[in-house]
């Protein structure tokens, strides 16, 4: 196992300094165009050198704290607003008292219907339960069947 490990740790590092270059905006970029720094990552990267070489003096390093020498932190930095919470949001807040009017008026559609679909359902029980033929109406089917 051990015997692996030097070449884990050169393809670490080659597959680490070609993905830096790729994420690495143009601007940051020393002394070649990105493109050549990609090649040469990838030509020489099996015997260190293009790595070693592109996070040496490839790409121009921040001060540790600077702008932001994480991403999370340069988010923090960067944010165009703050982030507030849902009970101190008056648009979120606001957003619920429209849903909330949606939601009752939905609701009260929805009992009427109900209640129109009861009245139509009495009306008929009504009229089977008075049928010339003597048949009972559902309420008053002695097997509970209806």
């Amino acid at each position: 196992m051990l015997r692996y490990l030097p070449f884990l740790l050169v393809l670490a590092l080659w597959i680490y300094a070609f993905i830096d270059c790729l994420n690495t905006p143009e601007s940051q970029v020393r002394g070649l165009p990105k493109v050549v720094w990609v090649l040469i990552i990838l030509l020489f990267g099996e015997v260190l050198v293009g790595p070693i070489a592109w996070l040496v003096a490839g790409k121009q390093r921040q001060p540790a704290g600077g702008n932001g020498s994480t991403p999370s932190e340069w988010h923090r930095n960067h944010s165009t607003t703050k982030w507030v919470a849902p009970d101190d949001n008056p648009e979120f807040l606001r957003s619920l008292k429209e849903e909330n009017k949606k939601d009752e008026a939905l609701l009260k559609d929805w009992e009427a219907d109900l209640r129109r679909r009861e009245e139509e359902l009495r009306r008929k029980e009504a009229g089977q339960g008075d049928a010339p033929d003597g048949s009972q109406g559902p309420e008053e089917n002695p097997q509970g069947k209806g």
